[in-house]
């Protein structure tokens, strides 16, 4: 069997996106914010390459090879993130009890769910925008893609579905769209 003596992943920086490396530190700056996160392992390495980066890991194994990958996908993620940002549509449905959402602080409020009298509460992370919109329509939106999923995650667990059965109980918050 052929071993493979390198893996490399070469990440380009669009126009007006930039990075910066020190230690294990990433820093990628872009129009809409800046976003740092450390990458620290002892087979895989992060380097600058020009204007871009280069993920390389020399001899892999599997998972050094899986690491690569993921290095990759989290960088990438970034510099979509720093350039045209990530935004999740959740819309929330109801039949008869009309449930009421509102944005207070860093929390997301659902009140009069399932008519209980209880407000149901889902936690904001840092950096991520919550709107409510039409009554029905909730835009989260930010620059770290981890933050936004998890924020709209939290969002749309408040509203499980407890003792009932769900196939008949569908009311709730759920996710439509993602960009």
């Amino acid at each position: 069997m052929v071993k493979i003596d390198r893996i490399e992943h070469s990440i380009e920086m669009p126009e007006g996106v930039s990075a910066s490396l020190e230690g294990g530190m990433l820093t990628v700056n872009g129009p809409k914010g800046s976003i740092a996160r450390e990458f620290v392992s002892s087979r895989v390495s992060l380097m600058q390459d020009g204007g871009g980066l280069l993920v390389r890991t020399d001899l892999p194994r599997r998972k050094d090879k899986a690491l690569a990958g993921t290095w990759n996908a989290h960088i990438n993620n970034m510099v979509k993130g720093v350039s045209e940002g990530f935004s999740y549509t959740l819309r929330c449905f109801y039949s008869h009890f009309p449930m009421t959402m509102a944005v207070q602080g860093r929390e997301f409020v659902v009140n009069n769910y399932f008519g209980e009298r209880v407000p149901r509460r889902a936690q904001i992370l840092d950096g991520v925008d919550v709107k409510v919109e039409n009554k029905t329509d909730i835009i989260v939106s930010g620059i770290d893609k981890e933050k936004v999923g998890q924020t709209a995650a939290n969002i749309e667990r408040s509203t499980t579905v407890k003792n009932r059965d769900r196939r008949v109980f569908q009311d709730g918050i759920y996710r439509i769209a993602k960009e």
